[in-house]
């Protein structure tokens, strides 16, 4: 199993934001802008996950450009991969995979509920709707929360919190 997802979510511009996401072996960089829902859509996803789903898929449009993440849960263990693809409607197999990593479904959920927190640390939920053009995915954040949540009192608690503190 890799080492802990990281993910970086930085507001470049009305409308724009970079995404860092990492594991031990590799890093890339990612662009989403705010003609789809993509914090949202990445927050529903990781929550499904959290849920027990055992595939889903988020676009981030980057025009023209697609980032197409996909999620393969097996068990607790999740395989992530990132495709960049021409156009939306293209098959995955039309794209080209920029990362991957496998990691287990608590890493995932930890490394994005992190990235969140991080994003309304910094930019706070006022100036977040004013850079990225959209309100700050608030309701998507927290329902992941909670999902984590459920699942740490399923599997017991876990030595590393989600956050500096308990998420």
């Amino acid at each position: 199993m890799a080492a802990q997802l990281r993910l970086t979510w930085v507001l470049a511009g009305r409308g724009w934001a970079d995404c860092t996401v990492s594991d031990d072996r590799a890093e890339v960089d990612v662009t989403a802008s705010y003609i789809t829902a993509a914090p949202e859509d990445l927050l529903t996803a990781v929550t499904r996950l959290m849920a027990g789903e055992t595939e889903c898929r988020v676009q981030f449009d980057a025009e023209p450009t697609i980032f197409r993440w996909i999620f393969y849960r097996e068990g607790t263990d999740v395989w992530m991969r990132l495709l960049r693809l021409a156009r939306g409607s293209d098959h995955d197999n039309r794209g080209t995979e920029i990362w991957s990593s496998w990691q287990d479904v608590d890493s995932v959920a930890r490394g994005v509920i992190r990235c969140f927190d991080q994003v309304v640390r910094e930019y706070g939920e006022s100036a977040y709707r004013g850079k990225w053009g959209e309100h700050f995915p608030r309701t998507e954040l927290e329902a992941l929360r909670a999902a984590w949540r459920r699942h740490q009192g399923a599997c017991g608690p876990s030595s590393t919190p989600a956050t500096p503190s308990d998420p």
